[in-house]
Formats: C-alpha cells, sequence, structure tokens
C-alpha cells in the first residue's frame, strides 16, 4: 500500500502516464494477492441483524454516484445525465467546491430540476483533507458552508482518504467515503458490508448513514485493470442482488468517453457504463430500488429510529472517538503467531481489533503454502510470513521449528523495532518462549503481552503421553513461569487456565481472561430454526458436522463411530468434517472404509470461516466428541459459540472448561470419550428437535453475554492500559453474570 503522504508528495513531480504504469504494476500483483476478497469478499454479503426490506417490495438496491473532478468533467455532467434519463435511472453528481472549476448554479438547478442529486466532493481535492484534526475542523466549517449553500445533503472525500469519526463534525445526512472491499485504493481498509450503515459518537451532537461503494470504482477497472468491458460489475452485482444488498457504483464523468470524442488513455467509452445500465434493467426488471443516496439515506433513518435496538445497522461502524479506541490512534503492534494467519481465529480477531482502534499492525508467521505471499495486507494488517509449515512429527521436530520460528521472530522484531518502535508486541504461544523474541523492543520500552492459549505441560503430556512427574514437563512448567515473569501482561480463554496459571507460573493479577469468542461479523447470531418434517427421510439427509483441529484428542474416530451406531435407527444420517488434512485423518478414513461408511462419512476440506457459517446451516447438529485428557478437561471449544451464533444444537463433552460457563440445561452433554453416550445424544437431537431448539435458545444466552464485541473490550482496554494510554486495567469478570465456577454453576 502506497502511504497517503508518499503518494500525494510524488504526485506533482511524476506525469500521469509514469504514474498510472506505476499503479498497473501493483495493481497485477493485489490482484493476484487479494483474489479471494475482491471483487467479491464473501464476509461483506451478511445483512445486519434486523435488516428490513428495501421499500416497495424491492429486492435490492441500486444506487449511482458521479464524482466531478475537472473542467472536462464538468462539461460532460448534463450528456452523462441525460443519457441516465433515457435509460429511466437517476444518480448523485458530486462537484469539489474549491477545485479546478466553478459550479454553475443553473446546473445544479438543472439538475436536483431533474430528479438528480448534488453533494459535496472533498473541499480542494488535493489528498490534504485528513493531515491534521485541526486543520479538517477548520476546513468542516468551510465544506458546511457549501451543503448549506448548495442544500446538498451528502459528502464524499477526495481519493477516498476518510476518517469517519471526525466527519461527525460535517452537517451531512449520509456520507460516501467508504467501501465494501477495495485493495487498489489508497487507505485499503474496507467497510467490509454491502449495506447501509450509522456513525455517530456521544460526543458528537448528530450521526449519519454511511454508504459504501459496492461496485469498483470506473477508474480501477478500465485505467488500472484495462478491462475490456463491465463484465466484473455485472458479476458482482448479481452477487449483492442475490444477498439483498446495495450495489453503489462511482463513475466519472471526466472519464467516459461519448461518441464523437477523441480517444485517449484517459478515458474509456460511456459504452461500457452504458452497456452495465441496460443490464440492470433488463435483467433486474422490476426488482431493484433506484434511489438518489439522499433518498435512501432519509429511508435508513426512518428504519432504524422505527426498529430501535433490534436493527444492528452499524455493526461495521469504526468505534467510537471516545474510550480506550481513541487511545490507541497511532500506536503501533507487532504480533507474533507460531501458526497460519488468517486462518487462526484468536490471532485475527485481535489483530483486526487493533487495526479497528486506529493502532498499526506488523504480524509475523508461518506460510500455510508455498502460494501464500510473503507479505501481504488483510484486513488492514501487514502480514509477514516465514516460509515453514507446521509439522507434528516428533518432539524433535517441534523443538526444530520452534527453535528457528523464534530465532525469525527476535531478527524480524529486532529490525523493524530500531526504525520506529512498537508500543506493543503481542506474542501467541505456543511455543512460550516465543515471547523472549521480544527482547530488544522490551529493552526499547516497548510492553509485551503473552496470549497462552493453551497450557503445553497439559497439551503436551495429551499429545506425546508423557508422564506429569517427567523431565520434559518440568522444564515446560519452568519455560511456562519464566515466560511469565518475563510478560508485561498475560492473557488466556477461560477461568479455568487462568487458575492452572495462577496456582503454578503467574500472580493472578497479572492475568486477563479474553475468551475464544467468534466474529458477530461473520457468526452472526440466528434464531434456532423450525423443526423440519421428517430429516433423514424423502432423500434429505440428517447432517452431523465436525470443523476443527484434526487431531487424536479431539476424537474424530468417537464420532465416526457414534455414527455408525446411529445409523440403524437413523438410515440418512452423514458426517460433515472440515478441517486441515493431518496423518490421523488418513487413519480415521481407512476406517471409515473398512467400517463400511464411506457414503455416509464426508470429508469436505480446510474452510474460511465464511465457509465454516454456511456449512452450519446445513447441518442438523454439531458435534465436539473430545476424548478424556486432562487437555480436553480444562478447554472450552470455540465451535459450541459457532454452533450456538447459528441456531444449531450442540453436543459438547461434560467437562470443567465448558461448566465454568455452561449451566446443565444450556448445552447437550455427553460424557467425555464415550462413543456410545456421543450416539445417544445425536439420536436425542434427531428424534426430539424441539427440544433441542429449546436447549440452543439457552445456550445462546451464554453466547450473548461472551460475543466477541464484550471480549473485544477487554481486550482494547488492556491493551491501552499496556501502552500507557489509559488507566490501570483489573481483569474483568465474566459479562452478564455467565459465570465463573464461584457463581454456583
Amino acid at each position: 500500500m502506497l502511504s497517503h503522504s508518499f503518494y500525494f508528495g510524488l504526485k506533482p513531480f511524476l506525469p500521469w502516464r509514469l504514474r498510472i504504469v506505476l499503479r498497473r504494476i501493483l495493481a497485477r500483483r493485489k490482484r493476484r494477492t487479494y483474489r479471494d476478497v475482491w471483487p467479491i469478499d464473501e464476509s461483506a454479503g451478511g445483512a445486519p441483524k434486523g435488516w428490513p426490506d428495501w421499500p416497495e417490495g424491492k429486492k435490492f438496491a441500486v444506487v449511482l454516484t458521479h464524482d466531478v473532478e475537472g473542467p472536462d468533467g464538468l462539461e460532460k455532467v448534463q450528456r452523462l445525465a441525460e443519457l441516465e434519463m433515457q435509460l429511466g435511472v437517476r444518480s448523485s453528481f458530486n462537484f469539489i467546491p474549491e477545485g479546478p472549476y466553478t459550479v454553475p448554479p443553473d446546473l445544479r438547478a438543472w439538475l436536483t430540476g431533474n430528479g438528480f442529486e448534488v453533494g459535496v466532493h472533498d473541499l480542494h481535492h488535493d489528498g490534504k483533507l485528513f493531515a491534521s484534526r485541526r486543520g479538517f475542523r477548520r476546513h468542516a466549517a468551510r465544506i458546511n458552508y457549501y451543503l448549506r449553500e448548495w442544500g446538498a445533503a451528502g459528502f464524499r472525500s477526495g481519493f477516498m482518504v476518510r476518517n469517519l469519526d471526525w466527519m461527525l463534525d460535517l452537517n451531512i445526512q449520509y456520507d460516501a467515503s467508504t467501501f465494501d472491499t477495495d485493495p487498489f485504493e489508497i487507505q485499503p481498509d474496507g467497510a467490509g458490508t454491502i449495506f447501509p450503515f450509522w456513525v455517530e459518537s456521544p460526543a458528537a451532537p448528530r450521526g449519519y448513514v454511511e454508504l459504501p461503494y459496492t461496485l469498483p470504482q470506473d477508474s480501477t477497472l478500465f485505467f488500472l485493470l484495462r478491462e475490456p468491458g463491465p463484465a466484473i460489475w455485472v458479476r458482482k452485482l448479481a452477487w449483492i442482488a442475490d444477498r439483498g444488498g446495495m450495489a453503489l457504483v462511482n463513475v466519472h464523468p471526466d472519464y467516459v468517453r461519448f461518441d464523437g470524442e477523441r480517444a485517449s488513455a484517459r478515458t474509456f467509452p460511456v459504452q461500457a457504463y452504458a452497456d452495465w445500465l441496460r443490464h440492470v434493467g433488463g435483467q433486474y426488471a422490476g426488482q431493484f430500488w433506484n434511489p438518489v443516496p439522499r433518498a435512501l439515506a432519509a429511508w435508513f433513518n426512518g428504519a432504524r429510529t422505527a426498529a430501535g435496538d433490534r436493527l444492528a445497522v452499524a455493526p461495521f461502524a469504526p468505534p467510537a472517538p471516545s474510550g480506550a479506541s481513541a487511545r490507541l490512534r497511532g500506536k503501533r503492534a507487532a504480533v507474533l503467531l507460531y501458526s497460519y494467519y488468517p486462518s487462526d481465529p484468536r490471532p485475527r480477531r485481535a489483530a483486526e481489533a487493533m487495526v479497528a482502534s486506529g493502532m498499526t499492525v506488523d504480524l509475523f508467521c508461518l506460510s500455510e503454502s508455498e502460494r501464500e505471499p510473503r507479505e501481504e495486507w488483510c484486513q488492514g494488517v501487514r502480514v509477514f510470513r516465514l516460509p515453514m509449515k507446521h509439522r507434528r512429527d516428533s518432539k524433535w521436530t517441534y523443538l526444530r521449528q520452534y527453535a528457528r520460528f523464534l530465532v525469525a521472530s527476535f531478527w524480524f522484531l529486532a529490525r523493524r523495532g530500531l526504525v520506529r518502535r512498537y508500543d506493543v508486541v503481542h506474542v501467541h504461544n505456543m511455543p512460550d518462549v516465543l515471547v523472549f523474541s521480544a527482547l530488544i523492543p522490551k529493552l526499547r520500552g516497548t510492553r509485551v503481552m503473552l496470549d497462552l492459549h493453551d497450557p503445553m505441560p497439559e497439551l503436551m503430556m495429551t499429545i506425546f503421553g508423557s508422564r506429569e512427574r517427567s523431565l520434559g514437563i518440568w522444564l515446560l512448567k519452568r519455560l511456562e513461569k519464566w515466560s511469565t515473569r518475563f510478560a508485561d501482561a498475560v492473557l488466556t480463554v477461560n477461568e479455568t487456565c487462568k487458575k492452572i496459571f495462577a496456582a503454578r507460573s503467574c500472580p493472578a493479577g497479572k492475568i486477563h481472561v479474553v475468551m475464544n469468542s467468534p466474529d458477530e461479523k461473520i457468526f452472526r447470531l440466528r434464531e434456532p430454526p423450525a423443526p423440519s418434517p421428517s430429516p433423514g427421510a424423502n432423500g434429505r439427509p440428517f447432517v452431523v458436522m465436525y470443523h476443527g483441529s484434526l487431531v487424536h484428542r479431539h476424537g474424530l474416530d468417537l464420532a465416526v463411530a457414534a455414527l455408525g451406531r446411529v445409523r440403524p435407527s437413523i438410515p440418512g444420517a452423514e458426517l460433515r468434517i472440515y478441517g486441515q488434512p493431518t496423518p490421523y485423518l488418513a487413519d480415521v478414513m481407512k476406517s471409515v472404509q473398512a467400517g463400511g461408511l464411506s457414503g455416509a462419512i464426508h470429508y469436505l476440506g480446510p474452510q474460511k470461516l465464511e465457509q465454516i457459517v454456511t456449512a452450519i446451516g446445513e447441518c442438523d447438529v454439531g458435534i465436539i466428541p473430545n476424548r478424556r485428557s486432562i487437555f480436553t478437561e480444562i478447554n472450552t471449544p470455540t465451535r459450541i459459540f459457532e454452533y450456538l451464533s447459528q441456531g444449531k444444537p450442540v453436543v459438547a463433552p461434560r467437562a470443567p472448561g465448558i461448566l465454568d460457563y455452561f449451566g446443565p440445561d444450556d448445552l447437550i452433554y455427553f460424557e467425555l470419550g464415550n462413543a456410545d453416550d456421543l450416539a445417544a445424544k445425536i439420536e436425542q437431537v434427531f428424534r426430539d428437535p424441539a427440544a433441542a431448539g429449546r436447549t440452543v435458545r439457552r445456550g445462546q444466552r451464554i453466547y450473548q453475554d461472551h460475543s466477541w464485541s464484550s471480549e473485544r473490550n477487554r481486550f482494547e482496554q488492556l491493551v491501552t492500559t499496556m501502552v500507557g494510554a489509559g488507566e490501570p486495567a483489573v481483569p474483568a469478570a465474566p459479562a452478564g453474570g455467565a459465570a465463573a465456577p464461584e457463581s454456583g454453576r
């Protein structure tokens, strides 16, 4: 990504043709790097909770906008508007108030008189609007003058450089300076949604509606990527229409070329835009609403007011400019992760939370495959990968790989931290000793957080069958103690793990619990579905689902055995398995073939979180078939919350790490490690889906008490304290009274 200052600093000295050549080179690389999230980011397609129907029963909305950048574009405004009138649509035209042209009042009057809208586009369009907070306040007064003078309701910043919090100074009904996904922009962090959302702050007298553009800009398609036509617009429009979202496009009059005009490298045939509009009108006749942005913002405000708290209209809005988030802006963080990013959920949620709070985040991790780039941006996180894949062959393999990653991490932090000091380093175990990679930054005053996902002694006893009194386990406990002493703060995943660490390694006051709750942007809360007629009959299978790490302690072989036991009573039962392939999985699948269950058990490979949501929606019950071990006794699987979020029953083991949070009637429990009891509970869900649905509703109350939004607040407060921007943090008690063992559960 080009920094704002770098880009605008070079712009006056480089001719346009050279700039566009350089940008095309970068764009080709970015297109390969971000092919999974551009032009379509599946995670952006979910409607906010309580989303109302579009007016008049329309399936989706189509919003057309135009930014006028120079005198050439100004001359084409009326001609472009007349073309749209011929095709039966209306749009908004955004003008620069103090730019390279003067907007004739009679042109504004002609546009509004014919059903179009006039908006304000930046102030000078020089990329400096957000250079400083003080400067923005001064410019905001001028922008508000033009908003009032023109009777305008909306704003869009130049180059999509923005700060949504600062824009609360503007007297606007809506802003259109964001996008759902666009890695080609100078400021590439997207809003992550194809729906409007609300931006507000307790410190501001008003809020506004944010309208992200959801179809790629014309300049991106036709100049950077040299697309021959609107095929990408057509493809993404179909995806948006299927999800009932908002298709908002930005076409610049400066860039369109009408018939008879001389061809140039800075224009594209207006026919491409016209063909797309004809496609919209023909393919989706009667299905879409075409408001100008002002009308859409007014409708949205009415829907928001009518729905009250029931409409989650701002799940993607940035944090308010007060509290922890405001104090984190401009801070720098480094993250060390001996795993894969972004597929590891806990580090992903934490890193994205820091980015959302305004921090710059560099993350160092492993490579999952040779195809992954050594360096890329993932949702605002700058990811650096070591070309090494995690192997689980033996203790010595673990040791060699840990040592190599520790040395590489030490060098990474030392090298990058010398250029500019990090404010905090967030280290995820395993291994615990990875925290010592932060020695050089710590000597320079950087604060260090050690995130203990798993207690290593218990995990290694489970994996390798080591005895608790063995030399290796004693050494792991000593390393754990030294590592927690070195860290300035320790995070862990549940109350049971906190007790273990506090008893042997670390003062309890230094330990903070941040649970592995699913991200609500991905795992949106859904009501349990109504019991469907006769699952397993009429060719519809009764789907049992397993997803997660495919290792012995997680008991996939128990799940296979349980399915074999229920097949006589549930003939249509099948097991769907999702996860990274392992030698253990290969052994289990051999037993599947030997047992004659090949037609009922399907391994569907690793899936992204967004795809897991879809898979959960297609299942009838999720299972956590853990074997009994010292590790699974203390574990609180995130998968429980993921199934509950989608309204699906989950059969979970009766273990202390789960009972710390869930009561005896909040889940469907089986005896840890018992395949017969697991089969009985699967059959129970099949026989009485209504009772299973009631259990899901009770479990969802616990899920809501520990949603990621509340856990994220605890995490942000801790980071704020760590970087010296807030009051000393006290480990928070579990929210909502769902709790700790002392509560009686």
